[in-house]
């Protein structure tokens, strides 16, 4: 996502508030994190969607199936697609629907489509035909180049993209659309694996487009998607040499990063190195089939434990959030605590990866059936258990036991900060103030949605397919960083079937809603959407995208805001008001809106509010407004229009 340039326009200054009309505040409910998470699950699957285009409520001038940072178009300007962003958020979306829900078909077929366009898009970084097009990082989000300057090539898109649809494309050949896999899947897969192999060991931008040098997060990925790559490839029926010659030497590239105390993040930048890089690197390349390998830096492994132990605590002087918390206890955190950008805050997505890590490593432990405590991972241990001391303890030891419980406190705890200083109605922006935690940023950023996904699917017990670390952890006895040259093609868009039925290859067409639930023994979610079922019946559905249209004068530096009685709309709480977009707002149309996600067949009160450039609030005037959100069949839209009082 942006993180170089951005607009220059003031950021917003602290809220105030006046007794105006406003209505009477009721205190917030105390609800377990559980809960949290069963409600939040669902506000994070509705706001990918709502992410991406044509069809998402905040991206609807995007193309089909382009995913877009964030609905932000000024400080900052978020608008984008990222290659990276977008693949990391398919992702999350294949293994959700792998996990049942079906319903997904549609936007991940459309991210494919869209994805095979965007190969062909000649850019400042290049075209196609010699592969360097790949790596440029972000589009316009009708699919045109982004043209102006920026931190370019960025070489873990490519990965990413062919990771995430590698995992679309085995679920195709499990599930019997094996035709499918070959016509659509494997072209784009076979350009991006080209691209890993040929340009792996160049320098480019990492994922914080700051630094040019090698970055251990695109590495990691680049070794993972060429040995998946490769498997792939035998499984629709050709072959891919180039993979098979390059990752067994990132591999070995990848050792160099270690540092003997914690991993560096990049090879050049003059900082320490100490950076969520490293942790994405970790969860993203996890492999629930193997062991507490020390060479793919498997979350349990005693170098990414060491790892976690040193980045956490880099920011536990930096921040204001965390003062007097102990080590071992669960704090904000960021990208790297040199971190200017926003004036360097905690980062949603940072604290939900040390959860997911912690998560990864607890599934590890009970797979392996045994917890292994070496030198380097002493201290990592010890201050979350004190008696902790070097030794393989078996899960019939109370050992193992009181750690696994350790180990579960120390991951819920990072997840408890992003509750604590997520939105009362579940919105999370990139980022939350250092001192005071309150939502800094672009909103409603895709990639802090995706992340509450997987931590908690983690957290449940929900595990990704293996991607084969355990057959790709050998380092050779002689490496290089050179390069293998690939197949670069033009990717033919072919058609899909009507509807993708787990286990069958049958066909349904009809769209319904469902709620899928998915539990393990310590822990369950709950996620609402819209599913597709073999029914010709039609359900009513469980939330209306409900478009609110507001016209209000303003002058230059008001904002006109939404807030209510029900969670989705900040409780009446003006810290948690939702923003109305200015976007359509002419001299002659006054226009401020907002499309907000909710259940249907609520009913609620609200009100607007005027945010001054001096951060004061005026409430209009009474009585509360009040809405009842539809419930009706196949009725997933609504438009309320009000004019300011």
């Amino acid at each position: 996502m942006a993180c170089l340039f951005y607009s220059s326009c003031a950021l917003a200054l602290a809220l105030g508030q006046s007794a105006l009309a406003a209505p009477n505040l009721s205190p917030r409910a105390t609800v377990s994190l559980g809960s949290w998470l069963a409600t939040e699950t669902a506000v994070s699957l509705n706001g990918i969607l709502d992410n991406i285009g044509a069809s998402g409520a905040y991206a609807q001038s995007a193309s089909a199936g382009i995913v877009i940072a964030s609905p932000s178009t000024s400080n900052p300007n978020y608008y984008y697609t990222w290659t990276r962003d977008s693949a990391l958020t398919l992702k999350v979306l294949i293994d959700v629907f792998r996990n049942g829900n079906l319903s997904l078909q549609t936007v991940i077929e459309e991210y494919v489509d869209a994805q095979a366009h965007l190969q062909t898009v000649t850019n400042p970084s290049g075209d196609l035909s010699e592969g360097a097009g790949l790596g440029e990082p972000k589009f316009n989000v009708d699919m045109s180049a982004f043209t102006d300057s920026w931190g370019r090539p960025q070489r873990d898109g490519p990965a990413l993209r062919a990771i995430a649809l590698i995992d679309f494309g085995n679920w195709l050949i499990e599930n019997g659309y094996s035709t499918y896999a070959v016509t659509n899947i494997w072209p784009i897969v076979r350009n991006d694996l080209s691209y890993v192999a040929e340009y792996w060991s160049q320098s480019g931008y990492d994922l914080w487009e700051e630094v040019n040098s090698m970055s251990f997060f695109t590495v990691a990925n680049q070794h993972r998607a060429l040995v998946e790559g490769s498997t792939f490839a035998g499984k629709v029926g050709a072959s891919c040499s180039w993979c098979d010659s390059q990752a067994p030497q990132i591999l070995c590239y990848m050792q160099s990063f270690w540092t003997g105390s914690y991993i560096n993040a990049n090879t050049g930048g003059g900082r320490s190195g100490k950076d969520a890089n490293t942790v994405l690197a970790s969860i993203h390349t996890f492999d629930p089939e193997a062991t507490c390998d020390d060479i793919t830096f498997q979350p349990c492994s005693p170098r990414a434990l060491a790892n976690h132990k040193v980045y956490t605590d880099s920011f536990r002087s930096v921040y204001s959030l965390n003062s007097g918390i102990a080590e071992g206890v669960a704090v904000a955190v960021g990208r790297y605590p040199e971190d200017t950008y926003y004036n360097g805050n905690p980062w949603f997505l940072s604290n939900l990866a040390a959860a997911e890590q912690l998560y990864d490593a607890i599934y590890q432990w009970n797979k392996i059936g045994s917890i292994s405590i070496t030198s380097t991972s002493l201290a990592f241990f010890k201050d979350i258990y004190s008696s902790a001391a070097v030794g393989t303890y078996s899960s019939s030891t109370s050992t193992f036991t009181d750690i696994i419980d350790a180990v579960t406190t120390y991951a819920d705890g990072y997840i408890s900060i992003v509750q604590a200083h997520a939105m009362t109605n579940g919105s999370l922006s990139e980022q939350y103030d250092k001192s005071s935690g309150t939502e800094l940023s672009a909103r409603d950023l895709t990639w802090s949605y995706a992340a509450v996904l997987t931590a908690n699917m983690r957290r449940s017990g929900i595990v990704p397919p293996s991607w084969g670390a355990t057959s790709a952890n050998t380092v050779p006895s002689s490496c290089s960083t050179g390069s293998a040259t690939g197949t670069y093609s033009t990717p033919t868009a072919t058609s899909w079937p009507s509807s993708l039925t787990s286990g069958t290859g049958a066909t349904s067409t009809s769209t319904s809603t469902s709620t899928a639930s998915v539990s393990s023994a310590n822990h369950s979610t709950t996620t609402t959407t819209k599913a597709t079922t073999t029914s010709s019946s039609c359900s009513n559905p469980t939330s209306v995208a409900v478009t609110f249209d507001e016209i209000a004068t303003t002058s230059y530096g008001e904002n006109i805001y939404i807030v209510g009685s029900i969670s989705q709309l900040g409780d009446w709480d003006t810290d948690s008001a939702i923003q109305l977009s200015a976007s359509k707002y002419t001299t002659s149309n006054h226009l401020w809106y907002a499309t907000i996600s909710l259940p249907a067949g609520t009913s609620f009160e609200y009100k607007y509010i005027r945010k001054e450039s001096d951060g004061s609030i005026t409430w209009e005037s009474d009585p509360n407004r009040s809405y009842t959100v539809p419930l009706e069949c196949a009725v997933t839209t609504a438009t309320e229009s009000d004019t300011w009082r």
